[in-house]
């Protein structure tokens, strides 16, 4: 992990060295600034689009995983956007735009060659999918039950008492 994250620093350097030769300091400042601006912009837009399909299709009845995948994306665009550096404001930029249905069916053809989902138990769960339900019968016990050997206290080591029938 250490590794991907220094050559991620790398990369983000060389490009900010390479655009500033081009075009100097300032006007780099400047494009990081103006792709910051856009970026939020952008990311604020559509995750309002993403959240809103989320909820019109959970209204409608229908599973909303194409919508999840896409307010997931426009939320790691987002971050990636506030980001310093050209490299991570490109690929922001790739997530936040419509090229981000690219990466939603990538993403969702990996996620179905997985396999379905399974529960903690191991049990599979999913559209189609059945699962078993354990109703468990029980009794509350009031903590401050006393003893009945006439004393009336509680016991000593201060637990309750419980009568097994």
């Amino acid at each position: 992990m250490a590794v991907l994250f220094l050559l991620y620093v790398i990369t983000e350097v060389a490009a900010v060295w390479a655009v500033a030769s081009q075009i100097g300091v300032l006007g780099t400042l400047g494009l990081l600034l103006a792709g910051a601006l856009v970026g939020s912009w952008l990311a604020r837009r559509e995750g309002g689009k993403a959240a809103r399909a989320v909820m019109a299709t959970a209204r409608s009845g229908r599973s909303p995983h194409n919508e999840i995948t896409d307010g997931m994306l426009v939320g790691l665009g987002g971050l990636l956007i506030f980001l310093p550096g050209f490299v991570s404001d490109v690929a922001g930029l790739l997530l936040l735009l419509p090229s981000r249905a690219l990466f939603r069916r990538a993403w969702m053809r990996r996620v179905q060659r997985r396999g379905p989902a399974r529960s903690t138990s191991g049990a599979p769960f999913g559209p189609g999918m059945r699962t078993r339900t354990i109703v468990v019968d029980s009794e509350v016990v009031s903590d401050d039950r006393r003893r009945d050997d006439g004393e009336g206290g509680p016991r000593p080591n201060g637990r309750p008492v419980i009568d097994s029938e």
